[in-house]
């Protein structure tokens, strides 16, 4: 069993005033939703995604998302119930994505997915693009 990449998503309150913030420091845009008011950045092997849509309450201070992507979301999702934790069911998205989310100790939310089989259901969650 193996994680494969792990990308921040950050609650901003500006997408586009981030998204020109992350390029000053060597970011370029690899997609964008402004619909979605949400962006994937990146830099060399890295990838970040802000997100205005999350950000419910500007003024407060959030805490961020973690998108993990294990290589078998299934056995993945096992493991992690019998190392302990309590965890919702697995979920097939709109956005193509089978997934569990969970909160860490700090409320820090881990979303945890891996694509979803073409012929899977997608009912409806919130927004993240089933392609990065």
């Amino acid at each position: 069993m193996k994680l494969n990449r792990v990308i921040p998503m950050l609650p901003v309150r500006s997408m586009p005033a981030s998204v020109a913030f992350y390029q000053k420091l060597g970011f370029t845009v690899e997609q964008r939703d402004d619909s979605w008011r949400w962006a994937m950045l990146c830099f060399g092997d890295c990838r970040l995604m802000l997100d205005e849509s999350i950000n419910v309450h500007p003024g407060i201070p959030r805490s961020s998302v973690l998108y993990f992507y294990p290589d078998a979301i299934a056995e993945y999702h096992e493991q992690v119930r019998r190392n302990g934790l309590v965890v919702p069911d697995l979920d097939v998205t709109f956005y193509g994505m089978t997934e569990f989310r969970i909160e860490d100790p700090d409320g820090n939310r881990l979303w945890i997915g891996q694509k979803a089989p073409a012929e899977a259901p997608h009912p409806g969650r919130n927004p993240v693009p089933e392609t990065f």
